[in-house]
């Protein structure tokens, strides 16, 4: 994960907790009104845009790349119960099949040792009971190798910033780096078997092209880091799976495969990380402005066109982090914002990747040390005290869309179908999460001439899915009670969908501003 990694980054920090301590928040919604079992139809001269649906149409393959496998903070998080139940519950609304997180060579695991004459000693007590709880829950590890244990860095340690203090300097001893890599890769197998360890991936390090390695210079020893690791990892069995560069914005990927190429390294699979705020400087070495809005597409387009040039076209593309923001940013990752936001983004990058990983999937979380309150901009799905954030429901709800994508007339639209023939129309009203929005009125057209049909209607804004209004109307509480906790977990709840009809074909729907809503039929 990178947070303000570059120096510059440590006073702009400072400003955020300035911003935070001050109060500023978003402006509360209303309290919702009471809901009918029909929504209101606005007239049609309120109608901004009409778009036209065509259920019977011919589909693509639409995989569920955004929730195949999310990120979370580092390894030793997963023995701690409000880690597991919060991934208990995003395994129920997302179904994911992946979770990555950092520093499993962290010595708080205690995975690598030496004795009093300076042999290595392996432990892989704590590995296995993080492993087993990730597998307990249907959900498998996907592993970054990472950060370097104590007794095995070059002197002095170089110790990264992050409040558990990861040791980011390479090996002392390169040899002794790769017998850990075939120890660890050996146990693994022995303890799951070859059957389910050849489903994991492995990825060598975090965004070495920042300050999480110190090699120098970083991309030639990173190279070495992964070329002795890769060798380990295949020697002990050729069906692990094991990747890189995991650079941060879309970094190296062209150098990376051109290397393992050139030098005969194993390479499964390329991975890099971007944010929507990175900067095009950061990314593509330009100097424009990219809204939040295309930054991620740009970037995978970027990836994926060098992937498909290079020498292994056929490699698969790992976005392991991503997210609306690297920052402590409220008015974004706590609020309405991430439901249209997500919705565009898969709309956009959908065919330019394999898989992606949100950043995170809970703020059990201590990169910046333990969160002083509930809603501080943390990255996860689920706040503090198991309370779900509208990202949550806006992928509970996103999970519903079907495996096959039809053709739309709208830049605002999702049409999907699933195998039972259900269409799932997927329709938000996107704005910077700096703006307050307004209203958005559209009429969706159904092509085929039936007068007369049924749907469904699922809501994501400000009075459905949302706990921001009650939780302001609590005063903030900074340590929430546990009746408190029950009120929040019930009103951040998404309400049962709204049943109406298309008439004549044709349904006129409004979106409140930051609005994301789903509509199910037959």
């Amino acid at each position: 994960m990178r947070f303000l990694a570059e120096s510059s980054f440590l006073s702009v920090l400072g400003l955020f907790a300035w911003v935070a301590a001050s109060g500023v928040t978003q402006k509360p919604p209303k309290e919702p009104p009471a809901r009918s079992a029909r929504p209101s139809q606005p007239s049609a001269e309120a109608v901004a845009e009409t778009i036209t649906v065509n259920p019977e149409g011919r589909g693509k393959p639409f995989p569920h790349f955004w929730e195949q496998m999310f990120g979370s903070g580092r390894a030793s998080l997963a023995l701690r119960q409000p880690y597991l139940g919060d991934l208990k519950e995003v395994k129920q609304a997302a179904d994911f099949k992946y979770v990555r997180f950092h520093a499993i060579f962290h010595d708080e695991v205690g995975i690598y040792d030496e004795d009093a004459s300076g042999n290595p000693i392996y432990n892989f007590t704590y590995l296995d009971q993080i492993y087993d709880g990730l597998l307990a829950n249907g959900v498998r590890p996907y592993v970054e190798l990472s950060f370097m244990p104590r007794k095995l860095s070059a002197e002095p340690p170089t110790i990264h910033v992050f409040w558990y203090h990861p040791i980011v300097s390479p090996p002392k001893d390169w040899n002794r780096w790769g017998d850990l890599m075939s120890h660890f890769a050996q146990h693994l197998i022995d303890r799951y078997g070859i059957e389910e360890v050849s489903q994991w991936y492995f990825e060598v390090w975090n965004e070495p092209n920042l300050d999480f390695w110190d090699g120098v210079p970083k991309e030639p020893t990173y190279y070495h880091l992964y070329e002795v690791t890769a060798r380990a990892i295949k020697g002990v069995n050729q069906r692990l799976r094991v990747g890189g560069p995991s650079t941060a914005q879309a970094a190296w990927v062209d150098r990376f495969i051109a290397h393992c190429v050139e030098q005969k390294v194993p390479v499964d699979f390329v991975s890099t990380h971007v944010y929507a705020n990175d900067t095009s400087e950061d990314v593509f070495g330009t100097h424009e402005t990219i809204s939040r809005f295309d930054m991620l597409p740009r970037a995978f387009k970027k990836v994926h066109d060098q992937v498909a040039a290079s020498a292994r076209p056929d490699l698969p593309i790992f976005w392991s982090e991503f997210n609306a923001t690297y920052k402590s940013e409220t008015h974004v990752t706590d609020s309405i914002f991430m439901g249209p936001w997500l919705a565009d983004m898969i709309r956009q990058c959908d065919g330019l990747t394999s898989m992606i990983s949100y950043w995170t999937f809970s703020d059990v979380f201590e990169e910046q040390g333990v969160s002083k309150e509930p809603f501080h901009g943390g990255f996860g799905l689920i706040a503090s005290y198991g309370l779900p954030k509208p990202s949550y429901n806006a992928f509970k709800l996103l999970h519903r869309l079907g495996d096959q994508r039809l053709p739309i007339d709208s830049d605002t639209a999702l049409l999907t179908r699933r195998k039972d023939g259900t269409s799932v129309i997927a329709v938000w009203n996107l704005a910077p999460p700096e703006e307050e929005g307004s209203p958005k009125t559209v009429r969706i057209a159904l092509k085929g001439g039936i007068p007369r049909r049924r749907v469904s209607i699922s809501r994501l804004d400000a009075k459905h899915g949302s706990l921001t209004a009650l939780y302001n109307a609590l005063g903030k509480p900074t340590y929430p009670t546990r009746d408190e906790i029950a009120k929040l977990c019930a009103a951040a709840k998404l309400p049962n969908p709204e049943t109406t009809y298309f008439e004549k074909g044709q349904l006129t729907l409004t979106l409140p501003p930051h609005g994301l809503a789903i509509l199910e039929f037959k």
